[in-house]
């Protein structure tokens, strides 16, 4: 039987969904009150942390303390957290943040000598020679120019460590070249153009720096292609309301699992050139790649290798240590690769970064690893690629699985995960369902997340969250659970929609 509970808790005030909570009476005025406080950060949403993780962490409480449920306990594929799913960490990344943490260890035999040179690298280029001091703001200098190294073996272009800048996971170097945008022209604000479906970092920063949303759709029926058309729509439309500033393209795609072809990031590279344009190149994922034929493209590759003039634009590249095949989602390492900036703006962009003194020295160390590998021959290398092989090898098989099973329940339809780490199905809703929905106070694709949740213990994320084409329903699963959790899970999920959509024919 499906449960009604899913709606007790919630308010619904248009798209923006409030926990209701007792408050207790208190004498005197709060300085900061909802009326006063600034009202970007009560704007802004983050889909993939919203009421349904809330009411899933409450779930695992009532668990906790025997309440009877259909389910023992519950599955959290509503984020991109790799280990929290059961992956093992590799090795040597491992070894090396424990030989920079205790450099007493860097006389253990036990630890192979590749593993001791990489710490005692970034050890060296710490202050102190400890990984417990400030480093500088833009990051560890050692650490820097070795990105900029594995950029260039990737791209086969050159590649400046002044222009890499490390920072606490991607998130926060997207969030600082955000920010410098923020400049209200006569009352009108830079606009930001992001996929549709997209990631919700990108419309809470938008929300929070009082910029425009400017979504373009992306491409269902092509495997969520990205047309050019759409882009020119998007764009043309946005031009009366604000001034389009920057153009966002996650490649892999997330929520989307889509691999762009060459040929397109080059037509996206001199649009934004037309445009003048700002771009960002969410890469997180380039080591994220399933499907045959795909093969990833970093922006910055294409761009330089278009030459004249289109390698003189103003573009940052993320890449993070939190997905890949390392999935240290809470390491919080990342950097950002900055280029062709106005030497006057880059220097103010260094003095703002500042602010925050400096990122994670731990996530610094994590990068270190990513970008500079066991090399063959090496003491470390053998067990690197195997662990690195069978992580990506069984994310590809999960992503199989996962679109093999949604196409074949009736009412579900997904496109084939080409990389990254998640499906974005569409659900096909009964009236009454999107009627009941409404009774609820809810978006359909929330209802539906609320129910799955409920009688099945696992959390996913409504479509909603990311955005979608009016009149279609969705939700985004990572592949991550691993083999035997996946499998059950989705057998789960054949079962609650042929029971959800039973109910409400």
């Amino acid at each position: 039987m499906l449960s009604r509970a899913s709606g007790r808790c919630l308010l619904h005030q248009g798209r923006r969904y409030v926990y209701a909570a007792s408050l207790s009476t208190q004498t005197g005025q709060k300085v900061i009150t909802l009326d006063n406080m600034n009202p970007q950060v009560k704007k802004m949403e983050y889909a993939v942390r919203g009421p349904l993780v809330i009411r899933a962490t409450a779930i695992e409480k009532e668990l906790e303390a025997g309440i009877e449920k259909p389910f023992k306990t519950v599955t959290k594929a509503n984020i991109g957290d790799a280990h929290a799913m059961g992956q093992k960490p590799i090795t040597f990344l491992r070894q090396v943040l424990s030989l920079c943490s205790m450099p007493s260890l860097l006389e253990d035999s036990s630890f192979p000598e590749d593993a001791k040179e990489r710490a005692r690298g970034v050890l060296a280029g710490c202050k102190g020679t400890s990984l417990g001091s400030y480093s500088d703001s833009p990051g560890i200098e050692i650490i820097r120019r070795h990105v900029a190294d594995y950029i260039q073996q990737r791209d086969g272009q050159p590649s400046s460590w002044e222009d890499i800048i490390l920072c606490a996971g991607a998130s926060e170097g997207i969030r600082s070249i955000m920010k410098l945008m923020v400049q209200h022209e006569n009352g009108i604000r830079p606009g930001v153009m992001i996929p549709i479906p997209q990631y919700p970092l990108y419309s809470a920063s938008i929300d929070e720096y009082d910029l425009h949303q400017i979504g373009y759709y992306l491409e269902e029926s092509t495997n969520w292609g990205l047309d050019m058309a759409e882009l020119e729509r998007a764009y043309t439309e946005a031009k009366k309301v604000c001034h389009p500033k920057a153009l966002v393209v996650i490649n892999p795609g997330n929520p989307t699992g889509n691999v762009l072809p060459r040929e397109n990031i080059e037509a996206v590279i001199k649009f934004a050139h037309e445009r003048k344009l700002f771009l960002f190149a969410d890469e997180v994922y380039q080591d994220n790649i399933y499907a045959d034929g795909c093969v990833f493209h970093s922006f910055k590759k294409v761009m330089k290798e278009l030459g004249e003039p289109y390698c003189h634009m103003e573009m940052a590249s993320f890449m993070s240590c939190s997905k890949g095949y390392m999935g240290e989602c809470g390491l919080r390492g990342g950097y950002a690769e900055v280029i062709n900036l106005d030497p006057d703006v880059k220097a103010m962009y260094l003095k703002s970064i500042s602010a925050k003194l400096c990122p994670t020295t731990l996530g610094q160390a994590a990068m270190e690893c990513v970008v500079n590998p066991p090399r063959k021959g090496d003491p470390s290398y053998d067990q690197f690629i195997s662990e690195k092989s069978a992580v990506l090898s069984s994310l590809a098989q999960r992503a199989k699985m996962v679109v093999e099973t949604f196409n074949s329940v009736p009412g579900m339809s997904c496109n084939t995960v080409q990389g990254a780490m998640y499906a974005f199905p569409q659900i096909h809703l009964p009236p009454k369902a999107i009627e009941a929905a409404k009774a609820a106070g809810q978006l359909p694709d929330v209802f539906y997340a609320f129910q799955l949740l409920e009688n099945t213990g696992i959390c996913i994320v409504p479509g909603s969250g990311f955005g979608q084409r009016p009149g279609t329903y969705h939700f985004r699963t990572t592949i991550l659970p691993q083999p035997e959790m996946l499998s059950t899970m989705l057998e789960k999920f054949r079962e609650f929609h042929t029971s959800f959509v039973k109910r409400y024919q």
